[in-house]
């Protein structure tokens, strides 16, 4: 998001930001921005680390279903901390009466948010604000399923592992995950809200309804990369915003890449949240490497592996987008961060994946089923397992040529979509919203929206001329028989 706020504010725009006091990654002090602090408890930093490294344990050993239960039971109380935090830092900040005025006297022209979780969203409704959702997840799926209409038969659910050709089986498991999904967030996610919804939003609380509402929704996906699905008008899809063209690598590690020669280079990230894998599987990921012709750049903060060759430049930090789109660069491992596989997309590498958990192993079934991409299991991962799937993106190049289709795919249209994010930001602005791109479904109940109600009143009509014409020929036929009976006698 700090990319979309550094081109509004080159834009001359005035921003404010609303961040938590125990934030990973926002500072309070900008030039871009004003902002507002809200004091929350300790955050949970290392979260996923530890959760990784017990799920890891867990699959290198067999687990057992107790263990399975308690890794799940685990990430979903995650998942209620992280929204019961996010409720209590919105209540806090609503029942400040200061800070509540200083937003109204403010004035500002829209709210802008990512609708992962609520608070921004209830905010926007309190303040009666235009609202715009810079988005690709929301707390029970892809944002998609919110607004749009989505068949089950071909649009996999997230987490579901699947593509958009499902036989019949597929069907099924993708039904009854979803239906797990709402089960979870209708009754575990969302009444974490209503006490901020019963206490501040006038009217019917539902944040589904609220979502629905949105002016805009800047979606962090395209077709390229996404499986093609009904949208709507207000969906505007922004997929590899935050591409741009690689620059220049500081002097040491463009003399590292060059030294690989006609080999190359293989560069090694997990993302921002997992600093290093567990040390076991880090030492047999390390002797592979060790092994290659190539020259490797891996971003790994743990302990350092003992089998590291000297051909292993082990970092803290790598400039990921300037070292994907170096000539030099083959083969990108990383975990299947959205932020990640958009870039290797637009600089047409292809990927070794290690998917841990969340959107990882959605991004990463897309860009396998576009042949751009393996995917390596970690309960299957081990040395042989990464040799084998590292040889096989390097040596066959229809992983490179895929990866450099879709490229070529991506970069082929008229507005760069950073600069489409913006004129739709701006556009919200001039207009005061985009009430006339919402569609008015979510006004509707359920019953109405599938036309059952349609349905039933043209059952009801049907089926009574159906009885009044059997009545008709019964009543005829009844009376002809009397007659008949009567002269007869």
């Amino acid at each position: 998001m700090k990319l979309l706020l550094e081109e509004l504010h080159a834009r001359g725009h005035s921003l404010t930001v609303i961040r938590g006091s125990t934030t990973w990654h926002i500072p309070e002090e900008s030039p871009l921005y004003t902002s507002i602090t809200i004091q929350m408890d300790e955050g949970m930093e290392n979260f996923f680390e530890v959760y990784l490294q017990e799920q890891m344990k867990a699959l290198r050993e067999g687990a057992s279903f107790l263990t399975s239960f308690k890794i799940t039971k685990d990430f979903i109380s995650m998942i209620f901390k992280a929204h019961s935090m996010c409720s209590e830092a919105l209540i806090q900040m609503l029942d400040d009466e200061s800070l509540v005025k200083r937003l109204r006297d403010a004035q500002y022209d829209l709210v802008l948010t990512d609708p992962a979780v609520p608070p921004g969203v209830l905010l926007a409704k309190y303040l009666k604000l235009p609202l715009v959702l810079h988005v690709r997840w929301i707390p029970s799926g892809d944002g998609q399923f919110a607004i749009a209409p989505s068949p089950l038969s071909y649009i996999p659910v997230p987490g579901s592992g699947l593509t958009d050709k499902m036989n019949f089986m597929q069907r099924i498991k993708n039904l009854l995950i979803y239906g797990i999904i709402l089960f979870q967030h209708k009754f575990l996610v969302w009444p974490i809200y209503d006490v901020a919804c019963n206490k501040y939003i006038e009217g019917e609380c539902d944040i589904i309804s609220m979502l629905q509402e949105a002016d805009i929704w800047l979606f962090r996906s395209d077709f390229v990369f996404d499986f093609p699905r009904p949208t709507m008008p207000n969906v505007i899809y922004i997929g590899g915003f935050q591409c741009k063209p690689a620059q220049p690598l500081p002097a040491d590690l463009e003399q590292f890449v060059q030294s690989a020669g006609e080999h190359g280079v293989i560069i090694m990230t997990l993302g921002t949240m997992v600093e290093a894998l567990p040390k076991e599987a880090a030492d047999e990921i390390a002797s592979v490497f060790a092994k290659m012709p190539q020259k490797v750049i891996w971003r790994h903060k743990g302990e350092r592996p003992s089998t590291l060759g000297n051909n292993t430049l082990i970092v803290d930090w790598m400039p990921q987008r300037d070292l994907l789109g170096h000539p030099q660069t083959k083969v990108f491992v990383a975990h299947g961060g959205t932020n990640g596989v958009q870039e290797a997309i637009y600089h047409g590498v292809p990927v070794l994946g290690l998917p841990l958990f969340l959107d990882q192993f959605d991004n990463l079934v897309r860009l396998k089923e576009r042949g751009a991409a393996k995917t390596i299991e970690l309960g299957d991962l081990n040395g042989q397992s990464f040799e084998q799937g590292l040889q096989e993106v390097l040596l066959q190049d229809s992983y490179r040529q895929n990866m450099q289709r879709l490229s070529s795919l991506h970069r082929d249209q008229p507005i760069a979509p950073m600069d489409h994010a913006i004129f739709w930001v701006e556009y919200v602005i001039r207009h005061k919203g985009a009430a006339h791109l919402r569609t008015e479904a979510y006004k509707m109940p359920w019953y109405s929206y599938y036309s059952l109600d349609v349905l039933l009143v043209l059952l009801t009509a049907a089926a009574a001329l159906l009885l009044f014409t059997v009545a008709v020929f019964w009543f005829l036929c009844c009376r002809g028989r009397r007659k008949t009976k009567a002269k007869a006698e």
